[in-house]
């Protein structure tokens, strides 16, 4: 295996959602994927993409993505063609773009095989990550198996989903024995010492044919709607019957519509570091602090008595503090927060709340 590019390659890169437990540096405007939020000089979806390219021709790289952001992607991946732009006209869950995206993609291909991937993930060892795509393409050629990745958990992480896993089979594609969502702590506790258990990284592999096949068993009434547009697909007409169709899919994820309930899932445990990028305190971990262990993020910061704070500004603004210790002090053109970090999960209410009554531009 050597990262050789094979046209039966292609990849569904999810771009569409907001990150609002990122706000208020993360908006429905200027969502994360679309920030350079780890100033490495490219925003994630940038990196995710081209990360992607090194094993599928970005041709076959298409984006589901939210209407809102067509011109963003367009403006950041210079090379992406239209019709590699699948855009939603409402919100929905992951299940219905992924249906939408496998069936363009095995119009275009029957042999397809795919890989699902959220486009705002960071992942340092891309060498790694690489070599568990060639694995898992390689396993689904002739097989009906759906492959996640599957990240070994470092603590017992309460904002993760969790994959158990057959400990017991020694081969590197391990069959899965059930998903469970987010956990309380002391079951996530449970799950870390077991030891076969990985978090759900939203990473998914399989053959078109295959996972269509999955949706006409576990999620009939959606493959058929969809199923209205076959020979509309990879056409001009497609994006009008999105628009008069989409509304009316269920708002489902993969996960619980069909992971959960086929019977051939299957894991790679992963060996390269990875991070959602989901909160605040998720960057922290991938960024230096200074001498008081502060974060900066765009911004000068002048401290007494002030330890283990995020301090985030829109324009490199000096930020005067004292006395505050694990807080997220965030502060973009129209909006400042200030929350500790003990009740980070807080923030995603905080959004809400702010829209409510002051206006859905803020959020």
């Amino acid at each position: 295996m050597n990262g050789t590019k094979k046209d039966n390659y292609y990849a569904i890169l999810m771009a569409g959602g907001v990150g609002s437990r990122f706000w208020p540096a993360s908006k429905r405007s200027t969502p994360k994927q679309f920030l350079d939020i780890l100033a490495v000089g490219e925003t994630l979806f940038q990196t995710t993409f081209k990360r992607l390219s090194r094993l599928i021709p970005q041709e076959n790289i298409y984006v589901l993505t939210n209407e809102d952001y067509v011109e963003t992607i367009k403006a950041q991946i210079s090379s992406i063609q239209d019709e590699q732009i699948v855009a939603e006209p409402v919100m929905r869950n992951t299940a219905p773009s992924i249906l939408l995206g496998s069936m363009k993609i095995y119009q275009r291909d029957p042999k397809a095989s795919i890989v699902v991937a959220p486009s705002d993930h960071w992942i340092k060892e891309e060498e790694d990550f690489i070599k568990a795509l060639e694995i898992a393409f390689t396993e689904v050629e002739d097989s009906d198996k759906l492959i996640t990745l599957g990240i070994k958990p470092n603590s017992p992480n309460t904002g993760y989903g969790y994959i158990e896993y057959d400990k017991d089979e020694v081969a590197e594609v391990k069959p899965v024995i059930k998903f469970t969502e987010k956990p309380n702590e002391k079951k996530a506790q449970e799950f870390l010492d077991a030891g076969n258990y990985a978090w759900n990284a939203g990473i998914f592999i399989w053959r078109a044919e295959m996972i269509i096949e999955n949706f006409k068993i576990h999620l009939h009434e959606m493959y058929e709607l969809f199923a209205k547009a076959n020979k509309l697909l990879n056409t001009a007409e497609e994006r009008q019957f999105i628009k008069n169709n989409y509304h009316l899919a269920a708002n489902i994820s993969i996960d619980y519509g069909i992971m959960e309930k086929s019977e051939n899932v299957y894991m790679i445990p992963a060996r390269f570091d990875w991070n959602d990028l989901g909160t605040w305190s998720s960057v922290q971990a991938e960024l230096p602090a200074d001498q008081d262990g502060n974060t900066l993020m765009k911004a000068r910061v002048l401290s007494k008595d002030s330890k283990n704070n995020i301090i985030s500004t829109s324009g490199n603004k000096l930020v005067v503090v004292q006395g505050l210790e694990d807080y997220i002090i965030v502060e973009d053109k129209d909006v400042l927060m200030i929350v500790p970090k003990a009740n980070e999960q807080d923030i995603k209410e905080w959004r809400k709340s702010v829209m409510d009554k002051f206006g859905e531009e803020l959020g």
